[in-house]
């Protein structure tokens, strides 16, 4: 009920009038085909007895074709009317889904698998258009067949007509009720199972290479047929039921079916009806019937939707609750970066990220931050960038915290990441998105300050050349020098350096880092990486372990007082 009041229940009383004339058109679809087969069964025993003239029959004839022109047109028009509603209702939700997820864009990727997003955006909003096309429309439509139905009989014969009840009862209270109960739990299993998959699938895409470099496909391979062959299960159990429950219903239906013709005769043959009208109240019976069926897997599919929007709501529920700039704060281009005593924890880890740690970084400082995987680098950046909130001490840039900044954080920090996402469009569009208000000059100027205006200039179309998909025209180190460029234009105080030369050459590496100190060098500047290359440039080292600070200092003194520093930097240099 949570979700359905949250979710579902204000688009149905924003968009009710266009579900209320769809609901309306569906109906109408089904009495038109009601109509048409009993005018249809009439017109065919009225016409085998041979009428004295045409005009006894002209007049059903002319019915037949009408509900016949008017079933199609209904529910086209009802096709019509319902997907137009859904449509609407899906890109509303997609619109507020990505305004919620776009400025916490650090904080989604710190907390959730690119799997699970793109299965939320992808597959749980696209299913939601279900839950009405589905099940609320069928569901409204078959109530009210099952009443209009009964009503109609009982002006006949109530006996009769409670008994019908009961019957159809059966198809649109019973039956739907027991498939929900034994279809709930597998299709909790297949939702989980396909979520498993779509994470294993996504991180398999994005780290195929280390995958093969590593040895282990033949693993990953095994892994993934054992979870494809899982779902694959669950969905045949699933097909089973619902053929089986198919069966099912079409030997109630055609039972319903028996029993409307017995009573119908019995009644012609007590005078209560025509004869004329046996046909009619038989044939009457199908399209009833095929109203009232599609109730049984329109309910049965609760269990799925409430699963999307779990999933939907576990991801909202992650976000700060009024994202955004709060207030305007601005440091004049110059911020300090100060931790004190900061502490934090996973959610469900016992172990903290990290412990205790405190550190000053004056403006202008260039540090280097080291540490195996797992040591706290990660969570230390995304502390500085406000995704994270440490659970105790304090974290502030320019005397405030992150949080204070809202979306306003980037115009503090910028981020260089091993992989930055290049889009398939022109250099300077890519350059650009560093500050929308860029000139063309400023974007040249960029370009020429990373090393790259030369190269930009022998392209047949220079910063207008495309880029193709995540850049893919230009080489690692070349992207990497366009995401700088963006960079530059943006003009934050704090430049973080995320693993920026992972997968390039040492040659390429050593040029790289030396374009980013030049044209840094009135920055602050956190590199976080597992190489030594450069760090001779950096006025202080930092090397984590197990989330504490676990050597501090110069290269220089560092490695005069560590041997263990020192000895990592001969063994990543390649001495002795």
């Amino acid at each position: 009920m949570k979700y359905f009041n949250q979710y579902i229940k204000p688009y149905i009383r924003q968009y009710r009038g266009l579900m209320i004339l769809t609901v309306l058109l569906g109906i109408l679809t089904f009495l038109a085909s009601s109509m048409l087969t009993f005018t249809s069964g009439y017109l065919i025993t009225r016409a085998s007895e041979m009428p004295v003239t045409i005009l006894l029959i002209y007049v059903p004839i002319v019915g037949v074709r009408a509900f016949g022109i008017a079933r199609p047109v209904a529910r086209y028009l009802e096709r019509l009317s319902g997907h137009n509603t859904v449509l609407k209702i899906l890109a509303d939700m997609r619109v507020k889904l990505y305004e919620m997820l776009e400025p916490q864009a650090l904080f989604i990727r710190s907390r959730f698998q690119t799997g699970d997003l793109l299965g939320t955006l992808a597959d749980d909003i696209e299913h939601l258009q279900d839950a009405y096309i589905r099940t609320i429309f069928p569901t409204v439509t078959a109530l009210f067949l099952f009443l209009y139905s009964t009503v109609v009989l009982a002006v006949f014969d109530w006996l009769f007509a409670l008994w019908i009840a009961v019957c159809l009862g059966v198809i649109v209270f019973v039956y739907p009720l027991v498939s929900l109960y034994l279809m709930k739990k597998r299709q909790i299993e297949l939702k989980e199972t396909q979520g498993i998959l779509y994470c294993t699938m996504t991180d398999t895409l994005f780290g195929i290479r280390d995958w093969i470099i590593s040895g282990k496909k033949e693993r990953f391979f095994k892994q993934f047929y054992e979870d494809s062959r899982k779902s694959h299960e669950i969905e045949k159990k699933m097909s089973y039921w619902n053929h089986s429950r198919t069966f099912q219903l079409q030997a109630i239906s055609g039972a319903i079916l028996i029993f409307v013709g017995i009573w119908a005769g019995h009644a012609a043959l007590n005078g209560e009806i025509a004869p004329t009208y046996i046909a009619s109240f038989t044939l009457v019976t199908l399209p009833i019937l095929e109203g009232m069926i599609p109730a049984v897997p329109a309910v049965e599919k609760i269990t799925t939707y409430k699963e999307s929007l779990q999933r939907i709501d576990g991801i909202r529920g992650y976000l700060p609750e009024e994202p955004g700039e709060k207030m305007p704060l601005d440091t004049g281009g110059k911020a300090d970066i100060r931790l004190e005593h900061v502490t934090y924890y996973y959610e469900n880890e016992k172990e903290a990220a990290l412990k205790d740690v405190s550190l000053i970084v004056p403006h202008g400082q260039k540090i280097a931050l080291l540490g195996k995987s797992g040591a706290g680098k990660s969570t230390l950046l995304h502390l500085l960038v406000g995704a994270l909130r440490p659970d105790s001490g304090t974290v502030t840039i320019g005397g405030h915290a992150p949080a204070d900044y809202g979306e306003a954080i980037h115009k503090q920090v910028s981020v260089l990441n091993q992989k930055p996402y290049l889009f398939a469009t022109t250099v300077e569009n890519n350059v650009g998105l560093g500050r929308a208000d860029a000139t063309v000059e400023e974007i040249e100027a960029a370009i020429r300050q990373v090393k790259l205006g030369r190269y930009i200039d022998t392209l047949p179309n220079g910063i207008h050349t495309q880029m193709e998909e995540t850049g893919q025209r230009f080489s690692g180190g070349e992207r990497q020098r366009i995401a700088l460029a963006r960079i530059l234009l943006q003009n934050t105080p704090i430049v973080i350096l995320d693993e920026p030369t992972v997968g390039l050459d040492p040659l390429t590496e050593k040029d790289l880092l030396d374009t980013i100190f030049d044209v840094l060098h009135d920055k602050t500047v956190l590199l976080i990486t597992h190489h030594l290359t450069g760090l001779e440039k950096m006025d202080q080292i930092i090397f984590l372990d197990d989330g504490k600070i676990a050597m501090q200092g110069t290269h220089a003194e560092l490695m005069s007082g560590n041997a263990r520093y020192r000895q990592l930097y001969e063994m990543d240099h390649g001495v002795g």
